[in-house]
């Protein structure tokens, strides 16, 4: 199971590095929700590490976000770092 003591400190710099910034940075591309949006709806996860590693595996698999390819290369490290992030408040 990944830990929320992730080796991989998440911040907006991890979201650059991995390319989140192309979809869900301002402007926003096609449909993309922006961090903040992301932040209120993971906000959920907040403090429930398996609810989140449950959430990240699913994520990665392509749900329920339709099978987008940069979230399916995420490392489940990075994942697990980048939707922890979110879920504490993208800040």
């Amino acid at each position: 199971m990944l830990s929320f003591t992730s080796s991989i400190f998440a911040n907006s710099q991890l979201a650059v590095d991995h390319g989140c910034i192309n979809c869900h940075g301002i402007p926003l591309r096609g449909e993309a929700p922006s961090f903040e949006r992301l932040a209120e709806k993971l906000g959920k996860f907040k403090g429930d590490e398996t609810a989140l590693t449950k959430f990240v595996a699913k994520y990665r698999m392509g749900e329920p976000f339709e099978h987008i390819a940069a979230h399916e290369r995420l490392s489940p490290e990075a994942a697990t770092a980048l939707l922890n992030w979110l879920a504490e408040g993208g800040k």
